[in-house]
C-alpha cells in the first residue's frame, strides 16, 4: 500500500503541473456556469425588453365590422397599422416579416355578436421563440376586446359574469415541489456532472499514459522495484481523483452561478438549495465514484496503447459522444428507471440521479445501479491491469 501511495503522490504532482489538466479540472467547471448564466440571463432580458418595447406593425382587415376593435387598435401607441394589405396576401406578409401580425374580421362579425354568438377574427402570426412575446401582446388585445363584449352582454341581459361557469374546477397537484422541480432539474444536472467527470479524467489519463511514454519517463518508472499493479493503482487513483474533483468544482460553480443570478426568483433558488441537500449530494457522488473508476479504466487503457499524446487524444476525444448520448437519453421524458436501464452505464447514473433529486428512487433499483456500476468499475480496473502487463502494449512502436 505504501508503494501505491508513493506512486499516487508522484503522479498527482505531475498532473497538477500540467496546465491543461488544471484548466479542464478546475477553471472550466468553476467559471462555466457563472459566465453561462450571466450571458443567458443578460441576452434573455435584452431580447424580452426589446420585444416588449417594439412598435408592432399590424394589419387590420375589418370588412366594415368590429368598429370598436378597430378603434382600440388605432388608439394604441405601441401599434402601427399597415394599410392596404390584400386579404389574399396576409399570409405572405406575415411569413416574410413585413408585418408582425394581422387581424381579419369576418364579414358577418357584427351580426353574430348582435345575436349573442361568437364573432370570428382570424389572427395571423409567426410563433417562433423570439416572436412569442409579440404574439402574446397582440393576443392580449383580442382577449381584452372579448372581455369587453362579454361585459356588455351580461349588462344587457342583467346577468352576473359567473353564470357562464358550469363547473368550478379546483385542481390539486399532489406531486410535491421537490418532485415537480426535481424532475426538471434532475434531468439536467446528471448530464453536467457525468460530462465533467469524463472531461476531468480525460487529460490526466492521456498524460499519465501516452504522455509519459512520449517523455520517456514511463520506462524509468517501470524499472523501479515496484509491483506493476501498484503503479497502475497509483495512476488510477489520480485519474479518479481529478474526475471527481471536476464534478465537485462544477457543482460549486453551478451554485455560484445560481446565487449570482439576480433574475432567478428567490423561491426557485430556495427550492433548488433544499433539493440539493447534503444527503442528496452524497448520494449523487456515490454514484459518480464507480462511474469515474470505469471511465479511468477505459481512458487509461486507450492512453497506454497510444504511441503519443496526440494519438491518445485523437482516440479518446470521440468517446465524448459515447458518454453524451446515454446521458442525454436520461433527460428524455418517459425514459424511466427499470431493471434494463439500471444496467446501462452512464444512463443508469443519469436516471438514478434524477430519481434521487426528485425523491422517488426505490431501494431495489438503487441496489441494481450500485451493483452494475461496481461490476463495470472492477472489470475496467481488471482490464487495465491486463493491458498494462503486456509489453507489446506499453512499448508499442
Amino acid at each position: 500500500m505504501k508503494t501505491v501511495t508513493i506512486v499516487f503522490k508522484k503522479e498527482l504532482i505531475d498532473t497538477i503541473r500540467d496546465r491543461r489538466t488544471l484548466v479542464f479540472m478546475i477553471v472550466i467547471p468553476l467559471l462555466l456556469f457563472p459566465v453561462l448564466f450571466k450571458i443567458l440571463f443578460s441576452v434573455q432580458e435584452s431580447q424580452t425588453r426589446k420585444a416588449e418595447q417594439k412598435t408592432l406593425r399590424v394589419a387590420l382587415i375589418d370588412n366594415d365590422n368590429a368598429a370598436r376593435f378597430s378603434e382600440i387598435l388605432h388608439g394604441r401607441d405601441d401599434l402601427r397599422l399597415v394599410e392596404g394589405v390584400p386579404v389574399d396576401s396576409v399570409r405572405a406578409y406575415v411569413s416574410d416579416d413585413r408585418i408582425d401580425g394581422a387581424f381579419v374580421v369576418s364579414s358577418d362579425f357584427d351580426e353574430e355578436v348582435a345575436e349573442f354568438g361568437p364573432g370570428r377574427i382570424d389572427f395571423y402570426f409567426k410563433s417562433t421563440d423570439e416572436k412569442r412575446i409579440l404574439r402574446n401582446r397582440l393576443q392580449k388585445i383580442v382577449d381584452d376586446y372579448e372581455k369587453e363584449i362579454l361585459e356588455e352582454r351580461f349588462e344587457e341581459l342583467d346577468l352576473e359574469g359567473d353564470v357562464v361557469e358550469g363547473v368550478d374546477l379546483k385542481s390539486h397537484n399532489l406531486a410535491s415541489m421537490k418532485e415537480q422541480f426535481g424532475r426538471q432539474v434532475g434531468g439536467f444536472l446528471p448530464y453536467i456532472f457525468i460530462l465533467f467527470c469524463f472531461m476531468g479524467s480525460m487529460y490526466p489519463a492521456i498524460d499519465l499514459g501516452a504522455g509519459e511514454k512520449e517523455r520517456g519517463t514511463l520506462e524509468t518508472l517501470l524499472t523501479a522495484p515496484v509491483n506493476r499493479f501498484h503503479i497502475l493503482l497509483g495512476k488510477f487513483g489520480v485519474i479518479v481523483l481529478t474526475g471527481m474533483a471536476s464534478a465537485v468544482v462544477s457543482m460549486f460553480g453551478l451554485y455560484l452561478g445560481l446565487r449570482q443570478s439576480k433574475e432567478l426568483p428567490p423561491e426557485i433558488l430556495d427550492v433548488i438549495v433544499k433539493i440539493l441537500g447534503a444527503d442528496t449530494i452524497l448520494a449523487i457522488f456515490s454514484l459518480l465514484l464507480p462511474l469515474t473508476v470505469f471511465f479511468a479504466g477505459v481512458l487509461l487503457s486507450i492512453s497506454l496503447s497510444a504511441r503519443s499524446f496526440k494519438e491518445a487524444q485523437s482516440l479518446i476525444t470521440p468517446l465524448n459522444i459515447a458518454v453524451i448520448i446515454p446521458a442525454a437519453i436520461g433527460m428524455v421524458p418517459g425514459v424511466t428507471m427499470n431493471l434494463t436501464t439500471a444496467l446501462v452505464p452512464v444512463l443508469n447514473v443519469s436516471l438514478a440521479t434524477k430519481e434521487i433529486i426528485a425523491g422517488t428512487m426505490t431501494t431495489g433499483n438503487l441496489v441494481v445501479v450500485y451493483a452494475s456500476l461496481a461490476i463495470f468499475a472492477v472489470l475496467s480496473l481488471w482490464g487495465s491491469a491486463l493491458w498494462f502487463k503486456r509489453e507489446s502494449t506499453i512499448f508499442r512502436e
